[in-house]
C-alpha cells in the first residue's frame, strides 16, 4: 500500500497523554525518562502546593511537581491512576539538565501526533495559562493540550516560587 504525499512529508512525534484534573495533557515522549506508581514522597517544609515533595530516584533527589497545581487548577486528588511521570528539560546556567516528577492523576497512552495539526491555544475556554502550552490537537476523543515543559519547569521561576512560599509563611 502506497502512502500519500501528505503522509510522507507530515512531521510525527510521540506524545503521552496524560491528565491532570479534567484536563488531557500531552507531552513529548522524548522528554520522558520513566512512568512510576506512586510511591513514598518527602514533604518539604512550607512549600506551596504546586511542589508535593522529593522522592529519591536511584540515589539522585528529585522534586515532585503537582501538575494540576502548577497549571493553576485544584491540587491532584490522589486515586488509584495517579503517577509520577519522571521528565528531563534543558536546564540552566547551574545544570544543563533538569530532572522532575510530575504527579498526575492518570497516563493514558502514547500517540503518533502530527505536528503540522497542532493547532493554536484558543483565547476563551482555555483553563491552563497560555504559556505553559504549544497548542492543542484534536484527538478522537476532543481535544487535548500540548504542554512545553521548557515553560512549566524553567528552573529559575520554580525556584522563584517555591522560595516565595517559603518566605510567606
Amino acid at each position: 500500500m502506497a502512502s500519500s504525499p501528505e503522509q510522507s512529508t507530515a512531521t510525527i512525534r510521540q506524545v503521552l497523554r496524560l491528565a491532570a484534573g479534567r484536563q488531557s495533557l500531552l507531552v513529548p515522549i522524548d522528554a520522558v525518562r520513566e512512568i512510576l506508581e506512586l510511591g513514598s514522597l518527602t514533604q518539604v517544609p512550607q512549600a506551596p502546593a504546586l511542589l508535593r515533595g522529593v522522592m529519591n530516584l536511584r540515589g539522585a533527589v528529585v522534586p515532585v511537581i503537582d501538575l494540576a497545581a502548577r497549571c493553576g487548577l485544584p491540587p491532584c486528588q490522589i486515586g488509584r491512576r495517579s503517577a509520577i511521570v519522571v521528565v528531563e528539560v534543558p536546564g540552566d546556567e547551574v545544570q544543563a539538565q533538569f530532572v522532575a516528577g510530575l504527579l498526575v492523576d492518570a497516563v493514558y497512552e502514547v500517540i503518533d501526533a502530527v505536528v503540522e495539526r497542532i493547532e493554536p491555544v484558543p483565547t476563551l475556554g482555555v483553563e491552563l495559562p497560555a504559556a505553559f502550552l504549544v497548542g492543542m490537537l484534536r484527538l478522537d476523543s476532543g481535544y487535548a493540550a500540548w504542554l512545553s515543559l521548557d515553560q512549566l519547569l524553567a528552573p529559575a521561576q520554580l525556584s522563584d516560587l517555591i522560595g516565595s512560599a517559603s518566605v510567606a509563611t
